[in-house]
């Protein structure tokens, strides 16, 4: 009996792997399973134990498949070797929480070595955004979002994802080695059974993407939208997931203190990703995602 649960088992959880974007949307299920893909490995040792219990060779083969998947789906990520090399922006994103008292405290440990800090969950006048005032000469906040910046900021613009008020924003930094275009953005949220929203600020973050003709972009932000949820394939491609290019590791950033996925991004094109890493943000459930570029 225990052997035959063992082998019904592998097999959801292989076919749940190879097959979840073929899997409907089951009332926003979905999402949730995807964001938490990577972490389905963990059932492969417990399968492992159990078919050593039940003594049987067919159960142990069976508990083999869903590990064999998931090395084929996620093994390159914990072998990748980040590219490194020289690079000509170091850039961030964080969601400070808005409830998060000591966000002046996080964003000062986070920017000190950046060129550019995106920034979610502000509070107008909050301690978050004076202290990246301090930090950096240019900066531009709309609503609860906002961009600093150690270079020159122009072409500003708030934008609405379709969430009927501005969580977003565009902007072009002038660096030393040319302009890059910069988004901010804090999608609506995405929970079991209330992804509309979410979905629909995708597409027009999407279509906001598509519509601009700039060499290079770069999308910062809390998206609501994990690496691995289908979600992602509206933006990567056109962009690519600094995370996935030079990131050593899933680079989870939420919840802070046991991050098992990750919504916060740091999307580009036109540039080369040499290094993505994560980096703890005191007082918020989320941590910042951190990247170097080369133009």
């Amino acid at each position: 009996m225990l052997s035959r649960v063992v082998i019904i088992v592998s097999a959801v959880v292989a076919a749940a792997l190879a097959g979840h974007r073929l899997i409907p949307a089951l009332g926003g299920f979905t999402p949730v399973l995807e964001s938490l893909l990577p972490w389905l490995g963990l059932a492969v040792p417990v399968l492992l134990a159990a078919a050593a219990l039940a003594r049987s060779t067919a159960a142990a083969v069976a508990a083999l498949v869903p590990g064999l998947v998931w090395g084929v789906m996620f093994g390159s990520t914990l072998l990748r070797t980040p590219p490194g090399g020289d690079s000509d922006l170091a850039v961030g994103t964080v969601n400070v929480g808005v409830r998060n008292s000591a966000s002046g405290e996080a964003v000062r440990a986070i920017a000190k070595d950046l060129d550019v800090l995106a920034a979610q969950e502000l509070t107008s006048g909050g301690p978050a955004a004076k202290q990246l005032n301090k930090m950096f000469k240019y900066h531009y906040p709309v609503s609860t979002v906002g961009l600093w910046s150690r270079y020159p900021i122009s072409e500003t613009k708030p934008l609405d994802v379709g969430m009927g008020w501005p969580r977003a924003l565009r902007a072009v930094i002038s660096t030393p080695k040319g302009k890059v275009t910069v988004y901010v953005m804090h999608l609506a949220s995405a929970r079991p059974g209330h992804t509309t929203s979410r979905d629909a600020s995708l597409a027009h973050a999407r279509r906001l993407i598509d519509d601009d003709s700039s060499k290079r972009i770069l999308l910062l932000g809390d998206l609501n939208t994990a690496t691995t949820d289908r979600g992602m394939n509206g933006l990567t491609p056109p962009l690519t997931d600094a995370q996935s290019a030079a990131g050593d590791g899933f680079g989870f950033t939420w919840p802070s203190e046991f991050p098992v996925t990750r919504p916060d991004h740091i999307l580009y094109k036109g540039m080369t990703a040499t290094k993505a890493t994560v980096a703890p943000a005191t007082g918020s459930d989320h941590r910042a995602a951190i990247a170097s570029l080369r133009l």
